[in-house]
């Protein structure tokens, strides 16, 4: 029967069962045209491009496939070509059309287009796309779409716009297609009224239904901040294909909706839906900006049951969620099981070792890095290792990697690697040779506000950021620290007079899965009377070590006193001594504050973690600060310290709190007690 070879070939294709179609193909004598090309498409279609291109250039010499066969096989191996974007390739295949008489036939020359659309960043392959699509002496919507497309993935957005206008005037129906190739322009130019446009238009249109188009809409609006408009999208649509899950949960987590992510994450598990790796990739973040270890946990070992941790993209993103929950062990951990670690791999673990400390295990991994062959650091590994050295003050090894960014890898910086060595330069104490470094940055890379903050303060810093409440905060510190209480107190009124208020201190802590938060002097918490109980007995005991409260960090003209007991209400210090009374003896306690932490609270928090016998991470704007259960610092005086024995305080909980439990137990040292 003629094409019944073929047609056997087709239908184990689509099967999936490209080896029984090999097989059906080998079985027969002398295959026809259309047998040549369904084997063909098969290859192309389960990835074998390799064996695609051999099989063509076998038909190429067999006489059954001389004529017909070419113009059904050429779309499967220009494919192929795109796919292996092997260019020289695709350019001979095109030669054959041209010879094959092929090169005006539509099928043809859509797949002519679609193949030099695929190949990136080659300016003249989009040249050749537009005389291709100039010189067709017949369109369809799909040679629309792909030229459309091409110009859109390729960054040409205002040819692909123009393109639209012109299939729209020239009485070419739109289709989903064309809508969800050109709604990422506008997502990118977060263009939310350009997007409005096209979903009214899909609306009209009948479109909106179309699964593509929704999670197009979703993402753009998503892009633009209007991630309220994403979710009435979403809510509206009567079915949700992974895709569109996949983008609600992503645009939900980047504008901020962390806890709405996670309730998505969940809804998508019980609709049946599986989850892929785009969505672990997308859901991270979202752990790692509550710092929910527990949540990060959970969903990690949701990855291992779906095998999704040897995916690259996965792997980064969860050892950047440790590394940002504290964990920079656990982080480590993947990093080091990783088969081979890509730039964002490499760039997240350096990262984390900036931010929690160890300067030295950033600088050898930047230097495994710079030694690998696959990966070479771009502009954010040299971001991350300059903030390695700017934590730990190495001020000879941040100039060099300064240079070596533009000699050595051809690098311009730019304004966060001049932020952190002007960072390093004033935590060093070096504000002359801060000032003439940021002096010298020149125009091509402007000094901002976050950059002269560096400097705690100048002129140009006030000004760049007059009507924001940060730069007025730190003049206000800088007249208190100074005892110049009215210039403080004038300029205090003047900010509330323009409505401009600071962000109040916040720290929080997961203790049972349950984020607890406090502000400073917070008495709302249920637990606050047990906390003061606590923060007592602790008091007592790191006083014993050599604790004296500095109150040179409170910047209030108060009596000393007063001071004192402000100093107590710190937001961290309430969240750090809850957490030692609600887990069990020997449990890290991670705190995360949004503001940095006050010199009190560092050496207060280094005492309590020797007391208690605790590991105690706290998380700030700027760092993770470390202090390891029993190493205290040096002696503040002395006196030598009377020996410790451990003693059992206990709180009994009214039945009224609703605890799981009706007592805490607090195990500290009573040092000299008894």
């Amino acid at each position: 029967m003629v094409g019944g070879d073929a047609l056997l070939v087709s239908v184990y294709s689509k099967l999936g069962l490209p080896r029984a179609a090999a097989l059906a193909f080998a079985a027969v004598p002398a295959p026809s045209a259309l047998c040549w090309a369904a084997i063909i498409r098969c290859c192309a279609a389960h990835g074998m491009f390799h064996e695609g291109v051999s099989l063509f250039l076998r038909m190429r010499r067999a006489a059954s496939a001389a004529s017909d066969g070419h113009r059904h096989a050429l779309p499967s191996v220009l494919k192929t070509c795109a796919m292996l974007g092997d260019v020289k390739l695709g350019e001979s295949i095109h030669g054959c059309a041209v010879r094959f008489g092929l090169a005006s036939d539509l099928y043809t020359g859509n797949a002519l287009m679609n193949m030099y659309c695929k190949f990136p960043g080659e300016l003249i392959c989009m040249e050749k796309v537009r005389k291709l699509f100039e010189g067709m002496p017949q369109r369809d919507v799909v040679s629309w779409n792909t030229v459309i497309a091409g110009n859109a993935q390729n960054g040409f957005h205002s040819d692909a716009i123009a393109m639209l206008r012109e299939m729209s005037r020239g009485g070419m129906k739109l289709d989903s297609f064309t809508l969800s190739s050109v709604l990422p322009i506008f997502a990118e130019q977060a263009a939310v009224n350009r997007a409005a446009e096209v979903h009214g238009y899909a609306i009209r249109r009948g479109l909106d239904g179309d699964v593509f188009v929704e999670s197009s809409l979703i993402d753009a609006y998503a892009k633009s901040a209007r991630v309220d408009y994403s979710h009435r999208v979403f809510s509206s649509s009567p079915r949700h294909d992974p895709i569109s899950w996949n983008s609600i949960i992503a645009g939900s987590v980047q504008n901020g909706l962390c806890d709405e992510g996670i309730r998505l994450f969940r809804r998508m598990l019980a609709a049946g839906m599986s989850p892929r790796s785009v969505t672990f990739s997308s859901l991270m973040p979202a752990c790692a900006h509550m710092t929910t270890l527990h949540l990060g946990r959970e969903i990690h070992g949701v990855v291992v049951r779906s095998s999704f941790d040897g995916n690259v993209f996965v792997a980064s993103s969860l050892l950047d969620m440790y590394a940002k929950c504290g964990c920079i062990g656990a982080a480590r951990r993947i990093f080091d099981g990783m088969s081979s670690p890509d730039m964002v791999s490499w760039t997240a673990m350096i990262m984390g070792y900036a931010l929690h400390g160890p300067a030295g295990e950033a600088l050898t991994l930047f230097q495994r890095m710079e030694a690998e062959e696959k990966v070479k650091p771009n502009a954010v590994a040299f971001v991350a290792v300059l903030t390695a050295c700017s934590h730990a003050g190495l001020v000879d090894q941040a100039r060099s990697y300064f240079r070596s960014m533009s000699e050595d890898h051809g690098i311009s910086p730019c304004l966060e690697h001049y932020a952190a060595v002007a960072d390093l330069l004033g935590r060093t104490g070096r504000l002359e040779e801060a000032y003439q470094f940021i002096s010298a940055m020149g125009t091509a890379v402007a000094p901002t506000a976050s950059v002269w903050s560096t400097l705690l303060g100048p002129v140009e810093y006030l000004r760049a950021r007059a009507r924001e409440a940060g730069p007025l905060v730190l003049m206000a510190n800088i007249y208190s620290a100074a005892g110049r209480w009215k210039e403080a107190a004038t300029l205090r009124v003047s900010m509330k007079s323009r409505g401009i208020r600071k962000n109040p201190a916040c720290s929080w802590i997961e203790v049972r899965n349950e984020l607890h938060a406090f502000a400073a002097d917070d008495r709302s918490h249920r637990f606050y009377e047990q906390i003061c109980m606590a923060w007592e007995v602790l008091l007592a005991q790191i006083e014993r070590e050599g604790y004296v409260p500095n109150t040179e960090a409170v910047l209030h003209d108060v009596e000393e006193e007063q001071k004192k007991d402000m100093l107590s209400g710190h937001s961290e210090r309430l969240a750090i001594v809850f957490g030692i009374i609600s887990t069990p003896p020997g449990t890290a306690i991670r705190v995360t504050k949004n503001l940095r932490v006050c010199v009190d609270c560092h050496a207060a928090t280094k005492l309590i973690a020797k007391v208690v016998g605790r590991e105690i991470i706290v998380r700030d704007v700027s760092r993770f600060h470390h202090f390891a259960a029993g190493a205290a610092p040096a002696a503040t005086s002395g006196d030598e310290k009377p020996p410790c024995r451990r003693w059992s305080f206990s709180f009994e909980i009214a039945l009224s709190l609703s605890l799981s439990l009706s007592t805490f137990t607090l195990s500290i040292p009573l040092c000299g007690v008894g």
